[in-house]
């Protein structure tokens, strides 16, 4: 399967398209607690202000893309309520999701599909997509904030986070954004493939996905490298 990639693709609620860098609406207020920001101000003291946030949501599942985003904010933007979006409840994801896209500068998108997946594996498939969605900033950032310990880029300061989504407002975000991307693109699969109920459990391996694989067999969004048609594996 393939999908659109380094791109703004499944961002907006409207088909808005991409706005100019810095001059997307911005609710610059200071925090009242650094805590969520010292990453960020750590360069910002540097005078480094284009920081972009990475996370990759899709690793885990036996189906579907791994997906990628690449959050930037101006300077003490502030959103009530940011977290690592695994610790969010569904629809409080959703509300968040909507407001870093009419907040932040700038927001990219990576997809890697599921063919790819199989072919170079989901660590590098999963690397790959945060530089898909790096690549799809309107600029170039200064410095890259990605979760984890595994991302490298050969031309952009970088900088890995074990952790990262709990640790970084900027990360923290672009898991929000690759998380609900990424949920929304299985719904549209779940139209296509609804006997495995996609839009439910996003192509995890759930009692009921893997009852599924076992019914029907394998459908072309599937991984083969996961060995999710042994569905022995997981029960």
């Amino acid at each position: 399967m393939e999908y659109a990639s380094g791109t703004r693709r499944h961002l907006s609620r409207s088909g808005m398209n991409r706005m100019p860098l810095r001059t997307m609406k911005s609710n610059t207020v200071l925090p009242d607690n650094f805590d969520w920001f010292a990453v960020e101000y750590r360069y910002r003291k540097q005078e480094i202000d284009m920081i972009a946030g990475v996370d990759e949501a899709g690793r885990g599942p036996l189906a579907g893309p791994v997906v990628a985003a690449a959050v930037v904010f101006g300077s003490g933007v502030r959103i009530e309520g940011i977290n690592d979006s695994k610790k969010l409840a569904e629809r409080r994801r959703i509300h968040l999701y909507e407001e870093i896209l009419s907040t932040a500068l700038d927001v990219g998108l990576g997809i890697v599909d599921n063919d790819e997946i199989d072919r170079i594996n989901i660590l590098q498939a999963s690397i790959l997509a945060m530089r898909k969605a790096v690549d799809g900033l309107s600029a170039i950032p200064d410095v890259i904030l990605a979760d984890g310990n595994s991302f490298r880029h050969d031309s952009i300061r970088f900088e890995n986070i074990i952790g990262g989504d709990g640790k970084s407002f900027s990360i923290a975000a672009a898991s929000i954004v690759a998380k609900v991307t990424r949920d929304r693109m299985m719904c549209e699969f779940h139209a296509k493939y609804p006997d495995y109920g996609f839009a439910r459990h996003k192509g995890y391996g759930t009692p009921e996905h893997l009852a599924a694989i076992k019914q029907h067999g394998l459908c072309s969004i599937h991984r083969r490298s996961f060995r999710c048609g042994d569905t022995a594996n997981y029960l």
